[in-house]
This record gives C-alpha cells, structure tokens and sequence, in this order.
C-alpha cells in the first residue's frame, strides 16, 4: 500500500534520501497515470486499459513493501507515495465517468472528500503542524477503490442490479446490467469519508497543539 504505516510506533525512522527504489517505482506510477486515463476514454482498449491501471494500482502495495522491509522509508516518499494515489484515483473516476461506468455523484463525493483534506492539510501547513500520517483505513480506502476502478476498466463481469430502487444513478441497486465491481467502489466510498472524519478530528487536534504552541512562545 503506501509507505506510511498504520502504526507509528513500528515506522522505520525516514530517511531524507530522494532516489531511493520506493520512489521510483511511484514515479513511474505517476507515468502510468495518463497512459492509462487515455486508454479508458478512448473505449476501444479497456483490456490494456485495465491491465496498466492494475500495474499501477499493485505498485502502490509494492513500494510500501519495499519501503518498509529495506528500510528506505523517506520524507519525501511519505508525501509522494499518498498524492500520486490521488492522482491515480482521480483519473480512474473521470475516466469511468466520460466512459459513463459511474454517475456523476460518485465523482463529486470523492473528488470533493480530497479537495477538504487538501484544504485542512493546507491549514495544518500554515499554522506549522505535525503532518498527519495515513491511517490504515485510508490504505484499505485506497485499495478497495483501485480494485472497483480496475474491475469497472474491464467492465466485466456483468450482473444485473439488485433492483431495491428505480434510479439511474444508483447502479448495482436498480434493475440496470452493471459491472460487479461497483459494489468495489461503494464499498471504497464508506471507507474513504469515514477515514475523512478520522483525518479531520486529528487535524483539529494538530491545530490546537500548533496554536497553544505558538500562543507559549
């Protein structure tokens, strides 16, 4: 997953090297990126598609690994590592969006869940405080939705929907023939806005440090 761990107290200690292996298996993530978002909205290459957004999705879990087990656990890593996931994210949604694999809504609530993060993380900046470390539930968030967006990229297999309702915006619950990964990328949505509200009361408990601090010198 990413090279942050969930635990603190087991993180090796970061070292401030740049070019280490786990950064670069993360930047050519990043290359992956629209290689893969030009592939899915073109529509006629979803195998391909899916295959490069799979190898970048996996390689989160594999820089992690090595990170951590090799002891190249960096600074930059830890910044790096979570915002290239959001890019990779980000991507996928548009591009299941374009292709019309997810209504509107989805995309607005994750999109708009890392615009407040970034808003707090911006804060906390300003204010001089600690940076907040990914929690484990925001590694299960990441990885659930890679596994919905890839599954939704392949657009197989298909199921027809639970039809509890008759709206098309809700796949997977209405009538609708859907790809099975959506309940993947529903699923991801819960863990993503709770890890939100865990990311937010630590926040506020890292600005109040940060004013008391600044308030004693």
């Amino acid at each position: 997953m990413t090279q942050n761990s969930s635990n603190i107290e087991t993180d090796p200690k970061p070292i401030e090297q740049i070019y280490t292996v786990p950064n670069i298996i993360t930047m050519i993530r990043l290359m992956l990126v629209p290689f893969a978002f030009t592939l899915l909205v073109q529509g006629q290459h979803d195998v391909l598609a899916f295959i490069i957004f799979a190898l970048a999705g996996g390689s989160d879990f594999v820089d992690g690994q090595i990170a951590r087990r090799t002891n190249q656990v960096s600074e930059l890593g830890k910044v790096f590592d979570p915002l290239v996931d959001r890019f990779l994210i980000a991507a996928g949604l548009t591009g299941l969006f374009v292709t019309a694999r997810i209504p509107l809504w989805i995309l607005c609530v994750l999109i708009g869940r890392d615009f407040y993060l970034c808003c707090g993380l911006i804060r906390l900046k300003v204010l001089n405080a600690e940076r907040i470390d990914v929690v484990f539930l925001g590694k299960l968030t990441t990885a659930t939705l890679l596994v919905g967006f890839s599954g939704l990229i392949l657009n197989w297999p298909k199921t027809k929907g639970l039809s509890l309702v008759d709206v098309s915006w809700l796949p997977g619950f209405n009538g609708t023939l859907t790809a099975i990964w959506i309940y993947f990328v529903y699923v991801g949505m819960i863990f993503s806005l709770s890890a939100a509200v865990i990311y937010t009361f630590k926040g506020i408990k890292m600005a109040q440090a940060a004013k008391s601090l600044s308030q004693s010198n």
